[in-house]
């Protein structure tokens, strides 16, 4: 069995501390981390469009693309120093939500914090990739918070019920 935690570089710590927890001694453990592939094409895009085509050797894409890569190392490397324990690294390229879902595939859990606003209780507190991998998810799914996690009062309200016609 596995447990699969998504590490995401705002709220890496959370679903890190989150697995310590929840994922039993004998459970092996990935860490996940996925790097969009806008990432190097944004880059790709601002030289070609400003700057203009006829010098491909000056071209940031590829540099950008070994930075990403390099972050995302260096953010796995610091999870599985805090997880104090033995676990498999992967580094994905993709978008995420579809990478998490394959990756989640024949998981026990998938851990995960939420990706929307950390200050409201409600379903904007998870973005467009935490909700589709809410919504697709292979396995179960512990959602954290990736801090301390906001009061009840801060829940929206329930809408109207609707008015029946006299």
């Amino acid at each position: 069995m596995t447990v699969i935690a998504w590490i995401v570089e705002d709220t890496w710590t959370a679903c890190v501390d989150a697995t310590r927890r929840h994922a039993a001694a004998e459970t092996g453990v990935v860490l996940l981390h996925v790097t969009h592939p806008d990432v190097a094409d944004v880059a790709h895009g601002a030289y070609a469009g400003l700057l203009g085509r006829g010098q491909p050797d000056r071209d940031p894409g590829d540099q950008v693309e070994g930075l990403a890569a390099a972050a995302a190392q260096e953010l796995l490397n610091l999870a599985a120093a805090r997880i104090a324990r033995r676990c498999e690294r992967i580094e994905r390229i993709g978008r995420p939500e579809t990478e998490v879902i394959a990756a989640a595939e024949g998981a026990e859990l998938l851990v995960m914090a939420r990706d929307g606003d950390p200050a409201h209780l409600g379903p904007r507190s998870l973005g467009h990739a935490g909700h589709y991998i809410v919504d697709h998810a292979p396995c179960p799914v512990l959602l954290v918070w990736p801090g301390a996690p906001p009061g009840i009062s801060t829940l929206p309200r329930p809408p109207h019920p609707p008015q029946r016609p006299s």
